[in-house]
């Protein structure tokens, strides 16, 4: 009986997640038309996973990180979040639309 239990839990919780909007990795928001494909340990260092990404957080991540400390320290998108660049910036753009673009400046 629990494994029914259990297996009706699961499927509902597929169908919530199937109707909420994705949200992107770095800064929590919903995504919206435009997305691009961040891979969490750059292809440069051997990475294959990708995550969905709004395009200013993409460039925010590369314009703040180098590739080599995103492979060592930041391929976790909690890590990510925790490094104090993105934070301050997912801080700065938590209350924008989800196509909100402005120009990313360098910050190395």
């Amino acid at each position: 009986m629990k494994r029914k239990a259990g297996l009706a839990e699961a499927a509902a919780r597929a169908a919530r997640d199937a109707t909420a909007p994705p949200s992107c990795p770095v800064c929590g928001r919903a995504l919206g038309s435009k997305m691009e494909w961040h891979h969490l340990v750059p292809k440069s260092e051997g990475g294959r996973v990708t995550a969905a990404v709004h395009p200013i957080c993409h460039r925010t991540v590369h314009a703040l990180i180098p590739n080599a400390d995103l492979a060592r320290s930041y391929a976790d998108p909690a890590a990510l979040r925790a490094h104090p660049g993105i934070a301050r910036f997912a801080a700065w753009i938590a209350d924008k639309p989800p196509d909100f673009h402005a120009p990313t400046r360098r910050g190395r």
